[in-house]
């Protein structure tokens, strides 16, 4: 059996036992959790779909094993949210069946004048007892890709400290009618200092000092991260065969689908990360809109910082660089928004095909296959289409 045929009984036997486990539980009772950060509603619909009981508990480990730990095995159903992780698995670890609901979309479901946290537990409970499809049921990362993924936001968190740093030390020198000389964000503290007025050397030095303690922190980040993909993560290697994707971004697209398995056709990463237009039809009117940006959005700025690099003045010369430099050729105020948005979009597609697939990436591979398909075309008319593209692509880059 090869690998697709694997990955795709692997899918298939996944949704077999989630359907098993919700038809051998059909006539049990459904029950609803709100959580909340100290504590959490909870909402009992009896198998004749009235409401049994209600409870309030501690949003502890301690409280949640108090009231689950003698409940006969039950549907439960909750929000996507800081705590769903955490408190699913320690659910299910009593035999229960825990559906965590993908809570962006139950708003657009859900919506009440009169909305609190018990009618919300009682919501979830009454949907799950009449069809779990329409809670858009989420997969969660196992409790050691949670951990990974800590490491990674972590280091977001640093990353955006200091650009928010930078931004404020460059705003106060320019508010007394000066300049702060341009650099890179790394060498900023280095390069500045002499450059600071005196009158200012007070207010600005402690943020100097504490943008060399986060870039300390941002490298001591890297190389735990380094050593995660080594360790953990090798098939991190097979993507950042793709120029312009290093080793966070590859652990960090393995982290956020948790599975490769998970999508059956590559093109629904796309989605699922929010790379698609927003859709609003109605009749015969279709109006352009923005990304969806749904999913983890910090995989949307890596993918889409990848996608910047490969269409900017040093991006080498691919089939995705050349996709994204026809549609910036079009024109228009946003052509080049959108460019970046759908090399990210196909950027993730490929992605997931190199990590299912684990080949060898062609970065020309399209141009390879039109000529096995017309073995009778010119080089040279291949070669002059390919330069124009590319001269195109730096003027609009640029």
């Amino acid at each position: 059996m090869n690998k697709h045929s694997k990955n795709a009984a692997k899918r298939k036997m996944r949704g077999a036992l989630r359907v098993a486990d919700c038809n051998l539980l059909a006539d049990a009772v459904a029950i609803g959790i709100d959580l909340g950060d100290s504590s959490s509603n909870i909402c009992v619909i009896d198998a004749a779909g009235e409401i049994e009981s209600e409870s309030r508990i501690r949003t502890t480990e301690a409280g949640v094993r108090a009231y689950f730990e003698h409940l006969a095995p039950a549907r439960v159903a909750m929000e996507t949210g800081t705590h769903s992780g955490w408190v699913s698995r320690l659910i299910a670890e009593y035999g229960h069946h825990v559906i965590v609901a993908n809570a962006r979309e139950l708003r657009k479901i859900h919506q009440s004048n009169h909305k609190n946290d018990r009618a919300d537990a009682e919501a979830l409970a009454r949907m799950l007892r009449a069809d779990p499809r329409l809670l858009a049921p989420v997969t969660l990362r196992s409790a050691a890709m949670q951990n990974d993924m800590a490491l990674l936001r972590a280091r977001d968190v640093l990353v955006r400290t200091r650009a928010r740093c930078t931004t404020a030390a460059r705003g106060l020198v320019k508010a007394s009618g000066k300049r702060l000389p341009g650099c890179s964000t790394e060498s900023f503290p280095r390069k500045v200092r002499a450059y600071i007025p005196a009158e200012l050397q007070g207010a600005l030095e402690p943020l100097l000092a504490v943008l060399e303690a986060l870039d300390v922190q941002i490298r001591s980040c890297d190389e735990q991260i380094a050593t995660m993909a080594q360790e953990r993560y090798p098939a991190s290697a097979v993507l950042e065969q793709i120029a312009g994707i290093g080793t966070l971004t590859a652990v960090a697209f393995m982290l956020t689908l948790g599975d490769c398995g998970r999508f059956e056709h590559s093109r629904d990463v796309g989605p699922y990360l929010g790379l698609v237009p927003r859709q609003a039809d109605s009749g015969a009117c279709s109006p352009q809109l923005g990304i969806t940006k749904a999913g983890n959005s910090s995989m949307r700025r890596l993918l889409v910082g990848s996608a910047q690099y490969i269409l900017g003045r040093f991006g080498p010369d691919t089939d995705l660089r050349r996709f994204g430099l026809r549609i910036a050729a079009r024109g228009g105020k946003n052509a080049k928004k959108r460019a970046v948005i759908a090399v990210a979009r196909k950027l993730a597609v490929l992605l997931h095909r190199l990590w299912v697939t684990a080949e060898c990436y062609e970065p020309l591979r399209n141009e390879r296959l039109a000529q096995t398909a017309s073995p009778t075309a010119t080089t040279a008319t291949a070669s002059t289409a390919a330069s124009s593209t590319a001269t195109t692509a730096v003027e609009t880059a640029a």
